[in-house]
């Protein structure tokens, strides 16, 4: 495969030979306008996502008292739910080409809702993980559908446009999570926060009937299913080495296993992958440059960041004292900050270009990752608002930038496998971020009192810093003569 594919020239989606799909007919105006329905159809996606994610997050410490476990041990919680999401993506490209996107995104959406219904009613940890798994079976198919479908229907010159609708909609949902994650847990129940999901998918599915394309093919290549075991193997026993790793003890030994057991699967994938004409995840692709430094850049960023507002929250309530109400109030002006930057994404990638934004970008988001080390329980609320607000807008110009980076060189066919690929390495890197994040703080804690809180979290955040902060190395491997030209062929 050649380091650049040829970007398609078609502004209305083309199937390739022997494919049905339903295309829409040409209307005059932007693909933006002809598909604002799908746009919102998409944006619900991540807004029912990103509502479930961050509404949790303050709801941790009653969630535990209420389970009987440790703030900490409900890290389980958490990582189960974005890992089964990691494992289950790459599947999601065979079950559009086999069964149409409509139907797998209707499918997806139903699941989910269902999952999150059942979370809402667990009495055990246990059972809760076991829903949360369930919700991730469903989430799995949600973002990397919709942005393949977004892919295959928007113009390259909006494609960065709609999906920076897409992810200020979802962005809403981290706007709301917070508060009433917080409110709902301290004046209510927090099973309510995972109820609150089943309205929202209703209107979903009612959406996905009057606006969702169906693309399908009429010859569908058999499922890689050697290929998935081997991959969600891998995956597991990685996450499994972190968990054993996170009880103490020194189970050396144990951890070694796991270890091992997932390197082995993780070779036998790549053997495997290399002889199949239809791998699970194609990779061939990282043959192109912006590809696997997308990849590579996600993994390293999302590693350092993913457990951060975990970890903050902890710090607030546990460490600090605080109410979940007001601690998820400081959660709020992340996503607000994230909203404010994303304006101004499209003119600095037209100015800067993706090797110089990222470069940049990732290592102040790394020095102010290290900046809340400074906050003590005596810091104002407004100064971690501010901190909380800026951090987070330098947060919503980088993952922009990383979820566009991995399109600018591929051709419209390989959209499906990019967005299979693009997701799954989001969601591995964040299950891997929560748990080092919980097991740098066990780590530090050592089992003290709940006032060591708070030195704990500092040395957490500075060492999250400098492993987010190699991830600009990453990002300076892209070419230095085409980031000008990737960026206008993404923005138009």
């Amino acid at each position: 495969m050649p380091e650049h594919l040829p970007a398609t020239e078609a502004h209305l989606p083309v199937p390739p030979p022997g494919e049905d799909a339903e295309v829409p007919v040409p209307t005059p105006g932007s693909s933006r306008e002809r598909y604002r329905g799908l746009i919102w159809l998409v944006a619900a996606a991540f807004f029912m996502q990103a509502l479930d994610s961050t509404i949790v997050n303050t709801a941790v410490p009653a969630m535990a008292e209420a389970l009987g476990v440790t703030p900490l041990g409900m890290r389980t919680a958490l990582t189960s739910y974005v890992l089964t999401l990691a494992i289950f993506i790459p599947a999601s490209p065979w079950l559009c080409d086999r069964f149409g996107t409509r139907r797998v995104f209707a499918a997806a959406i139903a699941t989910f809702t269902f999952g999150s219904l059942l979370c809402g009613i667990a009495q055990t940890l246990p059972q809760l993980v076991a829903a949360r798994v369930l919700q991730g079976l469903g989430g799995a198919a949600l973002m990397p559908v919709g942005r393949y479908v977004l892919v295959r229907s928007i113009d390259k010159r909006d494609f960065v446009k709609a999906m920076s609708t897409v992810a200020t909609v979802g962005l809403l949902g981290s706007v709301l999570g917070p508060l009433l994650g917080g409110a709902l847990a301290q004046y209510t129940t927090w099973r309510l926060i995972f109820l609150i999901n089943v309205p929202v998918g209703l209107i979903g599915l009612w959406m996905n009937r009057r606006n969702m394309p169906d693309y399908r093919l009429d010859d569908v290549h058999p499922f890689d299913f050697l290929g998935f075991v081997l991959f969600a193997a891998s995956s597991a026993m990685l996450l499994t080495a972190s968990e054993v790793a996170s009880g103490g003890g020194g189970r050396w030994l144990s951890i070694s296993f796991y270890g091992v057991l997932a390197i082995v699967f993780g070779c036998a994938y790549v053997w495997h992958s290399r002889r199949t004409d239809h791998p699970v995840a194609d990779l061939s692709l990282l043959r192109v440059r912006s590809v696997w430094v997308s990849l590579a850049g996600n993994l390293f960023t999302r590693l350092g960041v993913s457990g951060m507002f975990l970890l903050l929250v902890l710090f607030l309530q546990v460490g600090c004292g605080w109410s979940p109400l007001l601690a998820g109030l400081m959660m709020v002006p992340q996503a607000l900050g994230s909203i404010t930057a994303k304006w101004a994404i499209n003119r600095l990638l037209n100015t800067l270009g993706y090797r110089r934004l990222l470069f940049a970008n990732t290592l102040i988001v790394a020095v102010l990752l290290a900046c809340f080390a400074l906050l003590g329980k005596t810091s104002p609320m407004w100064l971690i608002a501010l901190m909380v607000y800026v951090y987070g807008g330098f947060m919503g110009m980088q993952y922009t930038a990383m979820n566009t980076l991995i399109y600018t060189d591929l051709d419209v066919k390989y959209a499906s496998q990019a967005s299979s690929m693009a997701s799954t390495a989001q969601y591995l890197s964040m299950s891997f971020g929560i748990a080092l994040a919980s097991l740098l703080m066990e780590a530090l804690l050592q089992g003290r009192a709940h006032e060591d809180y708070i030195p704990a979290f500092r040395w957490a955040v500075l060492l999250l810093g400098v492993v987010t902060a190699t991830a600009s190395w990453v990002f300076s491997r892209l070419r230095k003569d085409t980031p000008a030209r990737q960026a206008a062929a993404a923005t138009g």
